[in-house]
């Protein structure tokens, strides 16, 4: 089985990405954390050792964005129609993240990959319910078993991670289960997440907000 990290990112533009941010945060300052974030993400993933670097983009790639990266449109509608098409569209077994834990790192992303090579998926929650990255493999990557991995799971609730671990074993997949982490999705994890990681690139985007709003 190759071994595929996948990026599902939106292009770091002021109003289009970490909107949840705002407010604290002007627009610019949301879009700043979130190029800090997916850099960070990249990064990570460029040190990672596997076999094929995939970004899954909505937007235009920009200097963020290191050599060595396949670009694929992200397709569909809601969040379950692009996670679905995103592993449609890579085309084989990988594991997937999104942009918004700046904390992962090369060795918890090569852990995942280890993780996955045993099981038909892997899948790692967050603190919020939701869930930071799910790995498929060729089990699970099957007609029909690929449409129904996502389609119709309820996204961007408090109970995504329960109900995507729930569909998956409905589908009589072996599941591995990695870290529980924390996504950035309001100021408070923006700031618990820095501190995480003092060193980073994120760490020094939040550093440089205004103390007003980091304290918001």
């Amino acid at each position: 089985m190759n071994r595929t990290v996948a990026v599902i990112a939106k292009a770091p533009v002021a109003g289009r990405s970490k909107t949840r941010l705002c407010p604290p945060c002007t627009p610019q300052q949301a879009a700043m954390l979130a190029e800090a974030a997916l850099r960070d993400t990249l990064a990570a993933v460029s040190a990672t050792p596997c076999d094929r670097r995939v970004l899954v983009l909505d937007g235009e790639p920009g200097a963020w964005l290191p050599p060595g990266f396949e670009i694929l449109p992200q397709r569909g509608d809601g969040l379950d129609e692009r996670l679905a098409a995103a592993f449609a569209d890579v085309g084989d077994a990988a594991f997937l993240v999104g942009m918004d834990t700046p904390q992962l790192t090369p060795a918890l992303l090569g852990a995942s990959l280890d993780a996955l090579a045993r099981r038909d998926a892997v899948l790692g929650d967050a603190v919020d319910g939701g869930y930071w990255g799910i790995g498929l493999g060729p089990r699970a990557r099957r007609d029909p078993t690929l449409a129904t991995v996502f389609h119709g799971v309820p996204m961007s609730e408090d109970d995504t991670g329960a109900a995507q671990r729930r569909r998956l074993d409905d589908l009589g997949l072996s599941v591995g289960r990695l870290p529980v982490l924390r996504d950035v999705d309001r100021m408070s994890d923006a700031i618990t997440v820095a501190a995480e990681i003092p060193a980073s690139r994120f760490a020094a985007a939040v550093g440089a907000l205004p103390q007003r709003d980091v304290a918001a």
